[in-house]
């Protein structure tokens, strides 16, 4: 994409500082630049940079006052972060751009319904009943199983495999090698300490604009529904056990595991490692801090834990302050012991 100053400041509703008909054509970091890039100021540590970046075009806020002389050209805006957002996802559509035609190495069951403006891969696997709704980009070697429904303008990557009956909402993003609709951990203990295999018969149900990470994966319900609501982020080598909602909005970070039939609220946001145990309720909002273990239901919303097992934040941190500091204090009470026998002996 090969753009002008003027233009992207018309895009970004923003004013220029500079020559207007410098042109750029790719994104870059300010302390790299190059020319024909644009980059961004948005933290104060990294303002040095600003002054010797090679960048065409730097992005800066609307309040930002320059100690020395700046070569690039300014695009002053009010929100550099939302602003630079946008711009590298206009930049990814022109990279990720896909031929819609449907590779004759892909094999479709005549019983499959395609939609318009379908891009399939080679090595695609659609089998009977699944729907493919208009404008759905199917990269190579994904698995659509049987009465799978893809909704309008998602896109899925690479080995990923669609479980049978799973439902995809519109404008999903499911990476490589994600599964969707595998069977849940469900094993009954016999008599003799071997496991009887329960039959997953549910489903999982992704809402619109959902975004799965690589090897991520989500497991059908037992009977019922897995629910990813409309919105959840999910990062990369997440577990969802069979049952689980999450509520709209929720964002959780990589190697995060959720046990069966946990309910996730809405707007919560999840670190990394973090695990859920299973039929436990989590209120709206909470933030769980990385590494942590939850193992009891959150009842009050916008509560923040951190821990194994997890404790209100502030708490953690105090425990914490003291914790690290029991050698000490340990050596303290002995020595006060001592000194009160003395005392006493006196």
């Amino acid at each position: 994409m090969q753009i002008t100053a003027k233009e992207l400041a018309l895009m970004l509703h923003g004013t220029i500082e500079g020559n207007p008909e410098v042109t750029v054509n790719q994104p870059s970091k300010i302390e790299e630049g190059g020319v024909g890039t644009i980059s961004f100021l948005a933290n104060a540590k990294y303002e040095h940079y600003a002054y010797t970046t090679t960048a065409s075009i730097l992005l800066v806020s609307n309040d930002f006052q320059a100690n020395k002389a700046i070569a690039a050209t300014l695009i002053r805006v009010a929100d550099v972060y939302s602003s630079i957002g946008f711009l590298l996802n206009k930049f990814g559509e022109q990279q990720n751009q896909i031929a819609r035609e449907i590779s004759p190495q892909a094999f479709i069951h005549e019983e499959a319904q395609i939609g318009k403006e379908v891009a399939i891969g080679a090595f695609v696997v659609v089998q009977a009943g699944a729907q493919i709704a208009d404008g759905v980009i199917l990269h190579p070697q994904v698995f659509i199983g049987k009465n799978v429904v893809v909704k309008e303008n998602t896109i899925i990557y690479p080995g990923a495999k669609i479980h049978r009956g799973s439902q995809i909402g519109a404008k999903c993003i499911i990476h490589a090698n994600a599964v969707i609709g595998s069977d849940g951990f469900g094993f009954a203990p016999q008599k003799d300490g071997s496991y009887q295999k329960i039959a997953q018969l549910g489903n999982v149900v992704l809402e619109d604009q959902v975004d799965i990470g690589a090897n991520t994966v989500i497991d059908r319900a037992t009977m019922g529904l897995t629910i990813i609501r409309k919105g959840v982020k999910l990062d990369n080598l997440i577990q969802i056990a069979h049952n689980v909602e999450i509520g709209e909005n929720t964002v959780i970070a990589a190697q995060a595991g959720i046990a069966g039939s946990t309910q996730i609220g809405q707007d919560c946001q999840i670190g990394g490692q973090a695990g859920f145990v299973g039929h436990i309720k989590v209120a709206n909002g909470t933030k769980v801090q990385a590494q942590s273990g939850v193992a009891a239901g959150v009842e009050q919303e916008k509560t923040a834990l951190y821990g194994s097992p997890a404790l209100p934040y502030s708490n953690y941190l105090k425990s914490y302050a003291l914790f690290k500091n029991f050698p000490d204090l340990n050596r303290q009470i002995r020595q006060m012991e001592k000194r009160i026998k003395e005392l006493e002996g006196q």
